[in-house]
């Protein structure tokens, strides 16, 4: 048999009060309370390489990838958005390490280094950048010269070091000899001497260059020869020792 319902006006007035009031009371205590405060959560450390390999399932590259957008999302965090400048550099560069660990060839780890977080207006943490492209350059020269070209501007015009632009220069000119290595490249480090007002340095690059046989462009030939003889006129007193024989070294 069905059990018969009472209606709700059967419901005694103190249940209906006793209800009313409760409703009040939790509406009131979730007003009252303090908003919930978003806090920044730290970027945590990189897993080690081994770990990352494991984690890869034989997709290395996807994986890099996927850690990328990671790292990159980081500063974007539920309810808070956090500063470059306030997340730890050297816990970013392991990230970033681990990415070329997964794949050597991908460019993006130091595309980021070099414009991303060495873009922010902490000259030690931008050291700390143009540093970690320095090192990884050195693993792949022919490859990744163009961020350490890009390194080498950002120490010139936003670090004004030109001592560290030119280490970085002189180290594309020396290590990156690629074919597909552009002339430009290698003529970055005169630019620099010259602002250093190191004019015999400058012509010894240009000579060594001009007799080095890498430079075949008959533009580019046209062009180093004509900066010569500008530097020549500046200091008349090199012009009848004529061009260097060889470019300096390290």
């Amino acid at each position: 048999m069905a059990t018969a319902q009472k209606p709700l006006a059967a419901v005694p007035r103190t249940v209906w009060l006793l209800l009313v009031l409760t409703l009040l009371l939790q509406t009131g205590w979730q007003a009252s309370r303090p908003p919930v405060a978003a806090h920044a959560q730290a970027l945590p450390p990189a897993p080690s390489t081994a770990a990352l390999q494991l984690a890869a399932l034989g997709e290395p590259v996807a994986l890099a990838r996927l850690t990328m957008l990671y790292v990159q999302g980081y500063d974007e965090q539920p309810g808070v958005s956090v500063g470059w400048r306030q997340l730890d550099y050297a816990t970013v560069i392991g990230w970033l390490q681990g990415v070329l660990e997964l794949d050597p060839r991908g460019q993006s780890p130091l595309l980021a280094a070099s414009q991303v977080y060495g873009a922010v207006g902490d000259p030690e943490r931008t050291r700390q950048m143009l540093d970690f492209v320095h090192d990884r350059f050195l693993q792949d020269p022919d490859r990744r010269w163009p961020w350490l070209a890009h390194a080498a501007l950002v120490a010139k015009h936003r670090l004004h070091d030109l001592p560290l632009a030119r280490r970085y220069a002189r180290d594309i000119r020396l290590h990156a000899t690629g074919a597909t290595v552009p002339a430009w490249a290698h003529e970055l480090e005169i630019f620099i001497a010259e602002d250093l007002n190191e004019l015999d340095s400058a012509r010894a690059l240009i000579g060594g260059l001009l007799q080095s046989g890498r430079i075949t462009d008959p533009r580019e030939l046209a062009f180093l020869s004509q900066r010569l003889e500008q530097l020549d006129r500046h200091d008349p007193a090199h012009h009848a020792h004529g061009p260097p024989n060889a470019a300096p070294g390290r």
